[in-house]
């Protein structure tokens, strides 16, 4: 009889784990070997910030998979304290370096599967060694952090960048009684979002008592005579002041192993894989955060640096080193949700922002409307933006921002665009509705809709910052609306109920370029088609009418 295959893995946590409970249930016979530089070898990355607020309580709830579990269930070799430090191609073997007993030693593998994930940037400021310094990435820095939260006599805390884990962390600091500042270099939270979406989470910080920064990047720790933090200074100058200090700017995948071994690196920074996660190497596999992706709306590579993802990458390289084949790995599209107290922000695929960045032609619809029917009571506004190909109608990705029901429907999208759906594909979805959950005319339905409309030419959209000056304003609203809450920056808008529009036409001059404006853009659609059709060339509506108006141009 042969040699049983030996597979070697690096790394646990999502991809690791995934690779090797899947390739022993598919391979018995298979010697597998996973190896983990930290403690813990499966843990839930992603609910680390709620045990640091106590909304998960248990800290045992956040461990996975102990190692003793994997190997009783399914026979794995879990080696925990165990780093690989080099790779040998050629003798397909891995140094292994235990840091428990400092012995170093050779390990061979027939397939290896790496997914060592990625490390917090700590960017090189002075002061940032001191103590009360902290990044989030693994099990450890979670107790640290929740101790020195624990103990705390001076609540106030400072958190380094808006993204998904530094808005979980601001919102579960305040949830244990701190004063919060965030610090974020761009101008808005969340930033691979277009600008205008996130303006509720801008509202959300502030009416719990967050102080955000943005625009100003951090220069400096401060500390006193014992370097421990006392605050943080900004390029501006600007002191914030606070003895427990998160920092929340993004990872660096570890590729220090994969290069050494003379691995190909992708221009994003990740390890380069084919669709069945296999490097240049074809017995070296990599997964997870150290890896790149082929995104879905540009099929370009990049590093998408999420669980989910990683799961099933993991998934399909422990099936394909253990047998030899598997199905190829599906386009990633960065799918991803965060909550922030009261409202709840997702994305999927581009924003506007992003197709500019990545030189793809896209285009957009926004609209405002309720999670479930208006009628029914508890409803709330979710804010929808859909951004398509202007040729094809080839939906490249969403945003949306609401109280309830954000995941359900950019998961939808998701879905839909994995099947590259286009804008009418989601017009004519099937979806559930009783009043308690929908609408019979879905927000994404409301979209789509708004999406066709300009495809066929029945409408265009003035976005929400176009310059109002100059242009004909017509405010479709009804007066009580218009007094309680004008449009911004349009002092000079013509105020003409839809209703009253047809007997008005003759206080309007058609030969001007119209900008017409309702609440959220539904009056206002029905006034453009009035207008177009009564010789008036060129009109547009204002994408998401006067709310998001308003919303994005409170000062004006």
């Amino acid at each position: 009889m042969s040699d049983p295959l030996k597979i070697v893995i690096i790394g646990g946590v999502a991809g690791g784990a995934s690779a090797a409970t899947r390739a022993r249930r598919l391979n018995e016979q298979a010697q597998i070997v996973l190896l983990e530089k930290d403690e813990y070898v499966s843990f839930a990355n992603c609910g680390l910030p709620y045990h640091i607020g106590e909304e998960i309580a248990e800290r045992g709830k956040l461990l996975v998979a102990t190692k003793e579990m994997l190997n009783r269930r399914f026979n794995l070799d879990v080696r925990t304290r165990s780093e690989a430090t080099a790779i040998n191609r050629e003798a397909k073997t891995v140094t292994v370096l235990n840091h428990e007993s400092g012995e170093t030693y050779e390990l061979p593998y027939g397939k290896l599967i790496l997914s060592p994930g990625a490390a917090p940037l700590v960017p090189p400021i002075p002061g940032i060694d001191a103590q009360g310094v902290f990044t989030l990435r693994n099990v450890a820095d979670m107790d640290h952090i929740k101790s020195c939260v624990d103990q705390a006599s001076e609540k106030r805390a400072i958190v380094v960048g808006a993204g998904f884990i530094g808005l979980e962390m601001v919102e579960q600091l305040v949830r244990r009684g701190f004063d919060v500042a965030l610090a974020e270099m761009q101008p808005q939270v969340l930033p691979p979002f277009d600008r205008e979406m996130v303006t509720p989470i801008h509202e959300e910080l502030q009416t719990h008592g967050v102080e955000f920064v943005p625009g100003d990047a951090i220069s400096a720790v401060l500390t006193d005579s014992e370097n421990r933090a006392t605050g943080i200074e900004l390029a501006s100058g600007r002191k914030l002041t606070g003895g427990l200090v998160i920092m929340g700017l993004g990872v660096r995948p570890n590729t220090q192993l994969a290069q050494q071994a003379g691995l190909e690196i992708g221009e994003t920074g990740g390890v380069l894989t084919n669709e069945f996660r296999q490097t240049n190497d074809p017995d070296i596999y990599a997964v997870g955060d150290v890896s790149e992706y082929t995104y879905g709306p540009t099929g370009k590579s990049m590093r998408v640096a999420l669980a989910g993802p990683a799961n099933r990458a993991g998934r399909l390289a422990g099936q394909h080193a253990a047998t030899g084949s598997s199905d190829p790995m599906a386009d990633v599209y960065g799918t991803a949700i965060v909550r922030v107290f009261e409202q709840t922000a997702a994305m999927t695929g581009l924003s506007e922002k992003l197709a500019a960045r990545s030189g793809v032609e896209a285009t957009s619809v926004t609209i405002v409307a309720g999670q479930h029917a208006g009628y029914f009571p508890g409803a709330t506004p979710i804010t929808l933006k859909l951004v398509y190909d202007p040729k094809d109608g080839r939906v490249l990705g969403a945003q949306a921002v609401g109280k309830d029901g954000i995941d359900k429907r950019i998961d939808v999208i998701a879905t839909s665009m994995s099947f590259k759906a286009t804008v009418r594909d989601l017009a004519g979805l099937d979806l559930c509705y009783a009043p308690p959950f929908g609408s019979a005319k879905d927000p994404i339905h409301q979209a789509a809709f708004a999406a066709c409309n300009a495809l066929d030419g029945f409408t265009s959209y003035a976005p929400v910052g176009t310059d109002l000056a100059g242009k004909q304003v017509v405010d479709v609203r009804t007066s009580g609306e218009v007094e309680r809450a004008p449009l911004q920056g349009a002092a000079h808008a013509m105020h003409v109920p839809v209703d009253e529009l047809r007997d008005r036409l003759d206080e309007l001059d058609a030969t001007k370029e119209t900008v017409v404006t309702c609440a959220v853009g539904l009056r206002g659609h029905v006034a453009t088609r009035i207008l177009r059709q009564r010789g008036f060339e060129n009109v547009k509506n204002l994408t998401g009418g006067a709310t998001l108006r308003n919303r994005n141009h409170p000062d004006e």
